[in-house]
């Protein structure tokens, strides 16, 4: 059953499993806020096992574009669309964070953008990748990456 993600309260409902959890929890919470000031969207996620199609569509993307298998588990998922942009985004037991963002109409912006929760190490998978450092009031040190998806999905 899917969720509203408060980012006025942070939860780790749905997270508890994670060693990092209070910290994947304010990343959670910082996205949520997000798609609210910036698309007046309610942000909303289900755990993994009701979210099959969201977190199928986000590993075939790693898997086709990059050979990418991620190990650690997805606990929570969503998918949406807002202002002709589809959106899934993944959360993993590790920390992880997996969005994936696809513009409908051809020609627009599409990629996929990794986040780590504060107190994550970098997961062996992504290692190629630089990450990027941002502060958050609600997840604290945020690194993040990213790349351009090429193929059609």
């Amino acid at each position: 059953m899917p969720h509203a993600v408060d980012f006025a309260t942070v939860s780790t409902a749905g997270l508890e499993s994670s060693p990092v959890a209070d910290a994947l929890a304010g990343l959670r919470a910082n996205e949520a806020r997000y798609f609210k000031n910036k698309y007046d969207h309610v942000f909303t996620t289900e755990p993994a096992s009701d979210a099959a199609p969201a977190i199928g569509w986000v590993s075939r993307i790693l898997q086709e574009e990059r050979g990418i298998v991620i190990a650690s588990p997805p606990l929570e998922a969503t998918e949406f669309e807002v202002e002709g942009i589809r959106m899934a985004y993944v959360f993993y037991e590790s920390g992880l964070s997996i969005n994936v963002m696809y513009t409908i109409e051809d020609g627009g912006k599409r990629a996929v953008g990794f986040k780590l929760s504060d107190g994550m190490d970098v997961p062996e998978e992504l290692g190629a990748f630089k990450f990027a450092r941002q502060k958050s009031k609600l997840a604290g040190t945020i690194r993040g990456s990213y790349f351009v998806i090429k193929g059609e999905y």
